[in-house]
């Protein structure tokens, strides 16, 4: 089986350039993309217990790794809410997998948004990570809209083992993430 294409890219491309552009005197230093974690919270399936399988299903489909349902913690009775019940699905994704996902959400996904004008770059939170949210999960090209029951949005965020936000930005945005407003280079 061949290496995904942004893993050979990281290796040949994005290393160097980083090093370069940072004055990192090592390649260990250079960040790197840990993981990526998938969350879709389900908040319908406290009345409806289908909707967990459906979005276990989907999230599957999408990440090509099985999904796991996430359980509430505590119990709120104005939402009918019990510890324990299942509210959300989560994949976390790491090595090649995480590689042919980003891939598939740069090129494919991210472009079929409806007037898709970029990615905000204001979910970094201060520690090299980033999030972003996706209203629709229709958007990939992996679900059928025939057997979409529910159009619910999910939360992707990138683990990197950057220090900075300015750090985790560049790893991202040399993979290809299209960011809608490009940072300025304040050096």
């Amino acid at each position: 089986m061949a290496t995904p294409r942004l893993k050979d890219k990281y290796t040949k491309d994005i290393v160097p350039a980083l090093k370069e552009q940072f004055q990192y005197k090592s390649v260990m230093q250079v960040p790197k993309l840990l993981k990526i974690s998938v969350n879709q919270g389900i908040g319908d399936a406290v009345a409806d217990k289908k909707l967990i399988d459906f979005g276990l299903k989907e999230l599957s489909q999408v990440t090509g790794q099985k999904a796991v349902p996430t359980k509430a913690k505590k119990s709120i009775s104005n939402f009918k809410l019990r510890d324990g019940m299942p509210i959300g699905v989560r994949v976390t994704l790491r090595g090649e997998r995480m590689y042919e996902f980003l891939d598939r959400l740069i090129a494919i996904a991210l472009p079929r948004v409806r007037d898709f004008r970029g990615v905000s770059d204001k979910g970094f939170d201060g520690r090299g990570n980033y999030t972003m949210g996706v209203k629709e999960q229709i958007i990939f090209p992996e679900i059928t809209l025939d057997q979409v029951n529910k159009i619910t949005g999910m939360n992707i965020t990138f683990v990197t083992s950057a220090g900075t936000d300015e750090e985790s930005y560049e790893l991202l945005k040399a993979f290809g993430m299209p960011f809608a407003n490009a940072k300025k280079n304040t050096n």
